[in-house]
């Protein structure tokens, strides 16, 4: 898509997946509050395809922060977009009212609390998470998409899906503390957000990045050298329950493919 002569203008924006927090070093330019890493999935992919890179994704970044600051000082993301932006990147919606974290710490502290048998999470939450997602999470990445066309209506949206964090079932208790039978109950609804980017993109005429199937075998659970996300306890570096260094390099190629 680039030319020698004028190397391409593109935007990453988006939350802490998209952010690479956890990877080190940091990116310089923006505050650490966001732990942008240098070496996240937009940087391998401006290196390796000669982009120009603007970097504003932040960690723990909502749809939200598109049109308002995150934090003080930090514009809101849709800032760094113009007629001259050509392409966008991001992952965003998994922060949106607190659904994806909220599923982990529910279903995490209800693991613990079983000793890591049964499926207490969906026992007590049943439909919750994936209902929230659908009614609220949904439109708000549908709209955070129609902003990104209006302010670069030049440029070639994609939005990406998330790695998987735990295997189809039995999972890796305590590693991650998520009680066996609850292990695809948190899978479905993993699978509920990441559908409804997939959705969001097909509305807007964005392009969806799936990660999903590409991610299999490389899930918390796996051993260091397989693993593209980190446990919660035992992990590789700081990426906990986030992509490493390895699965933003996976990102990265996965969204060349798609280009």
């Amino acid at each position: 898509m680039a030319t020698s002569a004028a190397p391409l203008n593109y935007v990453n924006m988006g939350d802490s997946y998209s952010a690479g927090s956890g990877v080190l070093p940091l990116a310089s330019g923006i505050t650490p509050l966001c732990a942008q890493s240098s070496r996240n999935w937009a940087h391998d992919l401006a290196t390796t395809a000669g982009f120009r890179l603007t970097d504003v994704s932040c960690g723990g970044a909502q749809t939200s922060h598109y049109t308002n600051a995150q934090y003080p000082g930090t514009p809101p993301q849709l800032d760094a977009l113009s007629s001259a932006t050509q392409l966008v990147t991001m992952t965003i919606g998994g922060n949106d009212e607190n659904t994806f974290i909220s599923a982990i710490v529910a279903c995490g502290s209800a693991g613990v609390l079983t000793g890591g048998q049964g499926s207490p999470c969906k026992n007590a939450y049943g439909d919750m998470f994936a209902n929230t997602i659908n009614n609220k999470v949904y439109p708000n990445i549908v709209k955070a998409l129609q902003a990104v066309k209006t302010k670069a209506p030049n440029a070639r949206v994609l939005i990406a899906g998330y790695l998987s964090i735990l295997p189809p079932t039995n999972g890796c208790f305590p590693s991650i503390p998520i009680a066996t039978g609850d292990v695809p109950y948190l899978g479905g609804i993993q699978a509920t957000l990441n559908g409804a980017v997939k959705r969001a993109a097909a509305a807007t005429g964005a392009t969806y990045v799936d990660l999903t199937a590409i991610s299999q075998g490389h899930d918390a659970c796996q051993p260091t050298k397989n693993r593209w996300v980190e446990p919660l306890f035992g992990a590789n570096g700081l990426s906990i329950v986030h992509p490493n260094a390895t699965g933003e390099q996976a990102m990265a190629q996965q969204t060349l493919a798609t280009l």
